[in-house]
């Protein structure tokens, strides 16, 4: 909880008069009974006639200030809340955008969105609701409890006597109902992580007919979240009642003794009904202790889930002593790296070297560690052993956001916003691109042509994770959004799988164009690599063959395999290499 109370204390200017009109509503509630047992003894027993005036004019008073005040309250706790609410959301996102690659290969979307949502939400709503009533109840039952005892100290014990059972059971019931709160904060969030992705690849599963398979698993994981909020229900229909039952069962005893005492003249009929009414500022909050108990798990069941996210920290960290340069070249150098995962060996004993402005190409089949070698250049992962060097400076060494903005990549996974083309460009370099920067990205992913003719061109808005374009269209959008970057370091990793020969063809043109950006390309298609001024071939994490493209063809080897697969009966004009 002292992360939350942190965030309370920032928001103190909103608490502290929420909290004082509480207590200024709570000290005007207590003038009420006194009233009414001023007119009843003294008014109608006693005669006196001439304070019945004031008596209700106190009691318009009272009702007057209990308005203000309470909406001073309700208002200000609200608003407290909210700021909580949003502050807490902030830091928790802005948290989720410093962790590793690791963490979120490691944790479903669904999970994260219910921490961020459903989470926050439960926690404002125990600031606002819970503990402001939890406050007021607390005061009203110790104040009510100091009054009854002025009034009637036998009858006070008599009003007193079931109230350590009745605190007792509200316990228990925490307990229990906080254990099955942990559940059901888990399951909601395994349901969300169902829908999410089934809302996501929705064509997959109507391109293979499984809508009811999805339905089904989808009902059980409903199943499991209503068996779970079923051991809810039977908690609270266990402890509840009984809580009600005590509380009756006080009054009762109250009236009973009370009503001996009147007629024993050890109590006026003015006191009785005083009493009783502040015998009700008792019995409410051992009543509403079990609705209050129950809320007050389900939040701190969320503290628990929110804890554990700010818990994680990146396993990629930010250098201690970190190294400054001025400007990048994009002389890549890795030596002797090697990269172990879960206890797997993904990469080992890689050594290359890429002058500023060279083009190292990457081949291999799928697991070979393709994707794995080029995200360690970023850092999205760090090596096991070995080191890599940009620009002679070892990239450990390197401001994280620095290093990441010297490279521009392309991922095999294209991902693409629910925004227009023009944001989705953007995205890649900021506010401070031209139009003009953007065309010329556009021309060089050979994309310019299909935007021109779009109705609202740069405007046009593509949907979530670029739905309404063809699969080589949004690679070449990827493709336009890395290029506006202007990075010394571009990487393509797979970036024209899905590409015709011929766009493919204009894509490597512009390319060749681009003097002095150092690119690392991996892919499949030899038309795709064969200019590159080296060409490694990964098997099982290890370089086995490396060269150009003709020395690679007279090693006679997996590249010439590939080759003749690819290019059986085809001639094929030679090329010049990549111009630095």
């Amino acid at each position: 909880m002292k992360r939350i109370l942190s965030y309370v204390e920032k928001e103190k200017r909103y608490f502290i008069p929420a909290i004082g009109a509480l207590l200024l509503g709570i000290a005007l509630d207590m003038f009420n009974p006194y009233l009414l047992k001023l007119i009843i003894d003294r008014v109608i027993i006693g005669g006196e006639s001439a304070l019945l005036p004031k008596a209700l004019s106190g009691f318009l008073a009272v009702a007057f200030g209990r308005v203000v005040f309470g909406y001073i309250k309700e208002y200000a706790f609200d608003y407290g809340g909210q700021k909580v609410a949003v502050g807490l959301q902030a830091d928790l996102f802005s948290h989720l955008q410093a962790l590793s690659f690791d963490f979120f290969d490691r944790t479903n979307t669904g999970e994260l969105m219910s921490r961020l949502k459903d989470d926050v939400d439960h926690i404002r709503a125990a600031l606002t609701y819970v503990i402001m009533l939890s406050v007021e109840n607390i005061i009203y039952f110790v104040s009510a409890t100091v009054i009854l005892f002025t009034l009637n100290w036998k009858l006070s014990l008599v009003a007193l006597v079931l109230m350590p059972l009745i605190a007792q059971i509200a316990l228990r019931l925490e307990k229990k109902i906080g254990e099955i709160y942990e559940h059901i904060s888990d399951q909601d969030a395994k349901i969300n992580t169902t829908a999410q992705e089934n809302i996501t690849g929705v064509r997959v599963v109507k391109a293979f007919g499984r809508e009811e398979y999805e339905c089904r698993k989808f009902l059980q994981q409903n199943q499991e979240n209503y068996g779970y909020k079923l051991k809810r229900a039977r908690i609270w229909g266990r402890y509840f009642p009984q809580i009600e039952f005590l509380t009756n069962l006080s009054i009762v005893l109250v009236t009973v003794v009370g009503g001996a005492l009147v007629i024993g003249d050890e109590l006026s009929v003015g006191t009785l009904v005083a009493f009783s009414d502040y015998v009700t500022m008792l019995i409410w909050p051992m009543r509403m202790s079990g609705w209050l108990m129950n809320d007050l798990a389900e939040g701190l069941a969320s503290v628990k889930k929110i804890n554990q996210l700010f818990a994680a920290v990146p396993s990629v960290k930010e250098p201690a002593v970190p190294t400054i340069l001025p400007s990048f070249r994009g002389h890549l150098l890795f030596d002797h790296v090697s990269f172990i995962r879960d206890g797997r060996v993904i990469l080992e004993d890689i050594n290359f070297e890429a002058p500023p402005g060279a083009t190292i190409a990457i081949m291999g089949a799928t697991g070979a560690g393709k994707t794995s070698l080029v995200n360690l250049i970023g850092r999205y992962y760090d090596c096991t052993s070995g080191a890599i060097h940009l620009d002679g400076v070892e990239i450990r060494q390197l401001p994280l956001q620095l290093l990441r903005r010297q490279v521009a990549m392309v991922m095999q996974d294209t991902f693409l916003f629910s925004a227009t083309i023009e944001e989705n460009i953007r995205f890649g370099g900021g506010e401070s691109i031209s139009p003009t920067e953007i065309e010329e990205a556009l021309r060089q992913a050979a994309l310019a042509d299909f935007v021109a003719e779009l109705p609202q061109g740069l405007a046009t808005v593509i949907g979530e994770r670029g739905i309404g374009l063809s699969g080589g269209q949004k690679q070449r959008l990827a493709l336009a959004r890395a290029l506006v970057k202007k990075s010394p370091i571009l990487i393509l990793d797979d970036a024209t799988s899905n590409l015709d020969m011929e766009t493919e063809y204009q894509i490597q043109q512009a390319l060749e164009a681009l003097s002095g950006r150092t690119k690392i390309i991996i892919a499949h298609r030899i038309s795709a690599v064969k200019n590159a001024d080296e060409i490694l071939i990964l098997e099982q994490g290890r370089i086995v063959e490396r060269g150009t493209h003709q020395q690679l063809l007279a090693l006679g080897k997996r590249y010439y395999a590939t080759y003749h697969d690819q290019f059986h009966g085809i001639k094929t004009p030679e090329v010049k290499p990549f111009a630095h």
